[in-house]
């Protein structure tokens, strides 16, 4: 539904509007969303993490400069576009990259810098816990890093009177809630799929494991609560709405719904929390989520179980490295160009060099790459080198060059499916695609489509991502009607909206196929490259 700009301007004004926010891991991104649920102005704010005392972070100064840059960049659209300013909107979500680890005391003092989802550094906690509860427990959940906080003896750890993930604790700041959306909750700690809460017996399990160190709280106290999609979770407060919107224009009183993690946004974004369905966001790192039919028979500690935002079943396999490499390459192609006194646009240097993939060899003509910027639990690596190696027999060519790129940012999630879809027999009618590895659309469709050997469909709205996804919850939350369910809702809005679908061609999935067998075999160079090249 297109409006016209007075429309528009007085659904602004009127607050029938919706706002989402979503921190990912290079870019801020606010989205205002209009009566018919889609965008109709967006501000951004770029930002990187730092590599600090061997943990990915950012600091509390960054976060905040971030947040509002990325609000004030919305606050300029909207004036530009429509000479009107935000006074009031009728819903607020917040969302952000899950897992990681945040941690606070009695006087809310964040005790230790933010460790973020990248950092491979609890490999001892995940497995004892694994094994203790008989459950997965990935590296990069907070329970794992308190745990292994707790093995290395650290100072803060008696301290801590609340643990959180980034968007609980910029939802916690802005509206003095501390709650999280299951689906973000359940990337902190195990959710029992009866009540839609923490599991019971594995806190107790917790607790008696650490009963010997006498500390102050219970794992309980320290987590947050957990509501589901649809359930409103605080309004903005004074004093968060002049952190949010530094002009003071923004009023408080504004609904919230319960803050989520990327994972759940991204399946709302892209339509993708019924049963069989799935969505994989390819951008920095690369997660693919299977909505699943039954209970896995065991835990892999490849697959993290968490839920949909409104408590169902999901399996999540999560690479740490995706786009990062293959956009240092590009960016080195780009610089070669300028020496030669060519000067490309960023679009078309993307799209002529990813579209060479398509007319490389299936299996990349013998090539091989790591685009291990970091470690990557799938194939554990606690660090990453990035790595081209090939034999003196390769077809080494530009084609061959870009497909192995784009071939190797998928190569440790499909590890992770191979278990779902061999050992599990995991069905899945398509997979939705969104993130920058589908910006060259045709060549992120069909490596996707080879790599993951499902049928993969890239929506009209797939570039609106989660900060659409998060605002879609928070216009859930206000307009569901009288028991809506959120994948009806969802319906609704998607009706129409279904865009391109690429099946698996046989002969690039034979050629991904040959490609994994020299990935596998060759992770041992990886790790050569990871002990020598210090």
């Amino acid at each position: 539904m297109s409006y016209s700009v007075e429309k528009i301007k007085s659904m602004i004004k009127s607050g029938k509007t919706a706002i989402g926010i979503e921190l990912g891991s290079t870019r801020i991104k606010t989205v205002l969303i209009g009566e018919d649920y889609y965008p109709i102005a967006s501000g951004s704010y770029d930002w990187e993490n730092s590599y600090i005392n061997n943990i990915w972070t950012y600091s509390i100064e960054e976060i905040w400069e971030g947040l509002q840059g990325s609000y004030r960049s919305l606050a300029e659209n909207v004036k530009e576009k429509y000479d009107t300013v935000i006074e009031t909107v009728g819903s607020i979500g917040i969302s952000a990259m899950m897992h990681g680890y945040m941690v606070f005391d009695k006087n809310d003092k964040l005790l230790t810098p933010f460790r973020t989802w990248r950092n491979n550094i609890t490999g001892e906690a995940s497995e004892k816990l694994t094994y203790l509860f008989n459950y997965p427990i990935p590296q990069r959940w907070s329970i794992a890093h308190l745990y292994q906080a707790i093995l290395n003896d650290e100072e803060h750890v008696p301290q801590i009177t609340f643990m959180t993930t980034l968007a609980g604790y910029i939802h916690w700041k802005l509206t003095g809630q501390k709650v999280l959306g299951v689906g973000e909750a359940s990337g902190m700690f195990p959710i029992d799929l009866k009540t839609k809460n923490y599991d019971k017996k594995m806190i107790d399990m917790f607790n008696q494991l650490i009963s010997h160190k006498n500390y102050p709280w219970k794992l309980e106290d320290v987590l947050p609560g957990v509501l589901l999609a649809g359930q409103q979770a605080g309004t903005l407060t004074p004093e968060g709405a002049k952190l949010l919107d530094t002009s003071g224009n923004l009023k408080p009183g504004i609904p919230f719904c319960p803050p989520e993690g990327d994972a759940g946004t991204g399946m709302v974004a892209t339509n993708s929390i019924a049963v069989r369905t799935g969505n994989v966001s390819a951008g920095t790192s690369v997660f693919a989520m299977i909505v699943l039919e039954k209970e896995l028979s065991k835990a892999y500690s490849e697959i993290d179980l968490v839920t949909t935002p409104d408590g169902n079943l999901v399996a999540m396999v999560h690479s740490n490295n995706c786009t990062s490499d293959y956009d240092a390459w590009i960016a080195l192609f780009g610089e070669a160009c300028k020496a030669l006194g060519m000067e490309i646009p960023k679009p078309k240097l993307y799209d002529t060099l990813l579209g060479m993939a398509l007319k490389g060899d299936p299996d990349c003509g013998g090539l091989l790459s790591y685009g291990y910027i970091s470690g990557e639990h799938i194939t554990n690596f606690e660090e990453g080198r990035p790595l081209f190696v090939r034999s003196s027999n390769s077809n080494f060519n530009l084609a061959n060059f870009m497909r192995v790129n784009l071939f190797t940012a998928l190569g440790a999630l499909r590890t992770g499916l191979n278990i779902l879809f061999e050992k599990e027999n995991v069905k899945v009618d398509v997979i939705r695609g969104h993130g920058g590895f589908f910006k060259t659309r045709d060549v992120g469709l069909k490596i996707m489509a080879a790599a993951t050997t499902v049928p993969v469909s890239v929506l009209e709205t797939a570039g609106e991502g989660g900060a659409w996804g998060i605002a879609l919850l928070a216009s859930y939350m206000a307009n569901k009607a009288e028991g809506e369910s959120l994948a009806d809702f969802l319906n609704k809005i998607f009706e129409g909206k279904s865009g391109a679908t690429v099946e698996p061609d046989p002969t690039d999935v034979k050629g991904f196929d040959e490609f994994m067998k020299r990935y596998t075999q060759g992770l041992e160079i990886e790790r050569a490259a990871v002990k020598y090249l210090k």
